[in-house]
C-alpha cells in the first residue's frame, strides 16, 4: 500500500521522528516489533473479542503503524536485513491470527442472523491469509517471485479497521467484511498460485 514514493515520503514525514525518539531511548527495532504484536492481541482480547468495535478500531489503526516504525528503526541503525524481516512476518501471523479469532470468537457468542456468516467467513479468512504468507514464503524458498495479488497484509489491514469504525459508529458491518476478507484472501492465494506456476513448471 505505501509503494507509492510520495506515500512513503508523506509517512515519513511522520515515521521518521517517533522512530528517531525511540532510538534515543535505547528501544530497539526488535523490542517495538514484539510490542505490536502483543499490543494487537491486547486489543484483540479485551475489545474486538467482547464487541468494542469502536476503541479497537483506534487502537487498531494506532498500532498499525508499528509496522511501519520497527522497519524504519532498523533502517537508521543500518542493521536492516533477514532476522528482522523474519522477525517482523512471524509476529504479524500471530497479530492477524488474534484479531480473526478475536472475531470468530465474538460471533460463536452471538445470537443473531448473521453470526454463523461471520463465523464461516473468520474461518475462511484466517485460513486463507496465512496462505497468502505461506505462498510467498515457499515460492521464495523455491527461487520464485510471489508479490502479486489483490489483498497482502495492508490492504487486509485497512478493511478491517474500516469495518471496526463503521460498525463502531454505526452499524456491524463486520460479518459482511469478513466475508469479503475471505474473498479477496481466497482470490490472491489463487493469483500467487497461478503466478509461481508459470514460473516452476517447464512449458511443454
Amino acid at each position: 500500500m505505501l509503494d507509492n514514493a510520495n506515500a512513503r515520503r508523506s509517512v515519513a514525514r511522520f515515521i521518521d521522528p517517533v522512530a528517531s525518539t525511540f532510538l534515543r531511548l535505547k528501544v530497539t527495532p526488535d523490542g517495538i516489533t514484539w510490542f505490536g504484536c502483543g499490543a494487537t492481541v491486547f486489543i484483540s482480547v479485551v475489545f474486538l473479542a467482547q464487541g468494542k468495535f469502536l476503541i479497537g478500531a483506534i487502537l487498531f489503526g494506532a498500532f498499525s503503524l508499528v509496522d511501519l516504525i520497527d522497519g524504519t528503526m532498523a533502517r537508521m541503525l543500518g542493521t536492516a536485513g533477514d532476522w528482522g524481516a523474519f522477525l517482523d512476518s512471524t509476529l504479524d501471523r500471530i497479530s492477524d491470527s488474534a484479531v480473526i479469532c478475536a472475531l470468530i470468537y465474538l460471533y460463536v457468542n452471538t445470537v443473531a442472523d448473521n453470526s454463523q456468516l461471520a463465523v464461516v467467513a473468520g474461518i475462511v479468512s484466517l485460513v486463507m491469509s496465512l496462505m497468502t504468507s505461506y505462498a510467498r514464503a515457499k515460492a521464495e524458498s523455491l527461487g520464485a517471485q510471489c508479490t502479486v495479488g489483490i489483498a497482502e497484509r495492508a490492504e487486509r489491514n485497512l478493511i478491517m479497521w474500516i469495518a471496526l469504525l463503521i460498525s463502531g459508529i454505526f452499524i456491524d458491518v463486520m460479518p459482511y467484511a469478513l466475508v469479503l476478507l475471505a474473498v479477496v484472501s481466497t482470490i490472491t492465494v489463487m493469483q500467487r498460485i497461478m503466478f509461481v506456476r508459470k514460473q516452476l513448471v517447464l512449458e511443454v
